[in-house]
């Protein structure tokens, strides 16, 4: 017997839709979408992620990820703390002006670009398996075109590949911790590990240089060995996190659907991407160019002015393990705001005092205070957005950021 059924659509009220009254800063017209995820489809994938992903230690594989990913942000760090260590030698050996040097920190910008556009459509499809096989691998090649010591402009256009991958790495890993309980504690971690990185690879870098006399693109030899580590030990913990997987449990009904349209229309997205162009900006500024100062400015030796990197980068380290476990005590919007006060208090003793020893000690304290920063600012996107968009929205931030450091 043939059986019949009525479909009658009720009108949603907004009152009693959660998606609606949980997102207030998502316009009207969007909160349909995330509504059926919500209670539907999404809604069970949020809980799924909340088991799997809920805790650092749990299951089992979640340590191995976190290890890796540890590991992945330690390669990103050495990457972004050997410019400054490097700078002096590039614009040495092509014989540059400063602005013409200055393209190695801008063409990164473009493959960050790159990885805010389509890293959330790289999830859909390939999953976080995906983004630990390719984005390493962007770097790979990258590190192994510059190591055979190309003419300037090869290295300029080269650099962008490895935005890209750092880029992916970027949004794609801080969106996953921020996935895990104790945000705070691990974010804190994570780019301490960024920081570590950032730490070491100036002391390498200017030891191969003044120590043993190597050429400046000899540091990227190294550099190509670990970020191929990086493509197996990233793909190994993810490989069973498909394309498949992420869109059951971000999307309702699997759908493809990309959020960084969405993810753009959020007032929090562009007021966090303005807050990280200052920030990576000031960050990038003082890693990247302290070893040029402190050479013709504080006329220090050419070692001891690399130090001073690493000890900027050693402060950025210890400040984003250290107060990551007083940020949440409290409160990020108190803590950034002194966390601020105190760096410009910093900077002006670095400006004002022109003594070589002050100088490096002061920097380094403006590294620590300013390192829980960018953290802080990741957790407060996870916050406030719903969870999927915050591949999209960290991505756009991140890329955002890069934009800082070009400038």
């Amino acid at each position: 017997m043939a059986s019949t059924t009525t479909v009658i659509n009720m009108p949603v009220d907004e009152a009693h839709n959660p998606a609606a009254s949980d997102h207030p800063s998502i316009p009207l017209e969007d909160r349909s979408v995330l509504g059926q995820s919500n209670l539907g489809t999404f809604g069970q994938g949020s809980g799924s992620v909340a088991d799997a992903l809920g805790r650092w230690d749990y299951p089992r594989i979640n340590r191995y990820r976190l290890a890796a990913i540890f590991f992945a942000f330690l390669l990103f760090g050495m990457n972004d703390g050997s410019y400054g260590a490097l700078v002096p030698y590039i614009e040495s050996d092509y014989g540059l002006s400063y602005t013409v040097t200055s393209l190695v920190f801008l063409s990164p910008f473009a493959g960050y670009t790159l990885a805010a556009l389509f890293s959330d459509r790289l999830h859909l499809f390939f999953g976080r398996r995906g983004i630990a096989l390719f984005a390493p691998s962007c770097k790979v090649i990258a590190y192994v075109v510059i190591a055979t010591h190309p003419p300037y402009p090869a290295v300029v256009a080269i650099l962008a590949l490895a935005g890209l991958g750092n880029g992916l790495v970027d949004a794609a890993w801080n969106a996953w911790i921020g996935t895990l309980a104790h945000t705070n504690q691990l974010l804190g971690l994570l780019h301490g590990f960024y920081g570590l990185g950032a730490t070491i690879s100036p002391l390498i870098s200017t030891s191969m240089i003044t120590k043993a006399h190597l050429g400046w693109w000899t540091f990227f030899y190294p550099m190509a060995a670990l970020a191929a580590l990086e493509v197996v030990t990233g793909s190994l913990a993810f490989w069973s996190e498909t394309g498949a997987k992420y869109a059951d449990m971000n999307r309702a009904d699997g759908e493809k659907r990309g959020m960084t349209r969405l993810a753009l229309r959020q007032k929090v997205t562009w007021i966090c991407a303005l807050f990280l162009l200052c920030y990576v900006g000031l960050e990038v500024s003082l890693g990247g160019w302290i070893v040029n100062f402190m050479i013709r400015v504080r006329h220090g030796e050419p070692f001891s002015s690399g130090m001073t990197a690493t000890g900027f980068w050693l402060g950025v380290t210890v400040g984003r393990v250290f107060l990551g476990f007083i940020t949440p005590k409290v409160g990020e919007r108190l803590a950034v705001s002194v966390y601020l006060l105190v760096s410009v208090g910093f900077e002006l003793i670095f400006w004002l005092v022109p003594q070589f020893i002050v100088s490096a000690v002061a920097v380094a304290f403006v590294g620590f205070f300013t390192g829980p920063i960018f953290p802080s600012t990741i957790i407060a996107v996870t916050k406030l957005l719903p969870s999927e968009m915050h591949v999209a929205a960290i991505g756009f931030s991140a890329a955002i950021g890069g934009g800082g450091a070009a400038l």
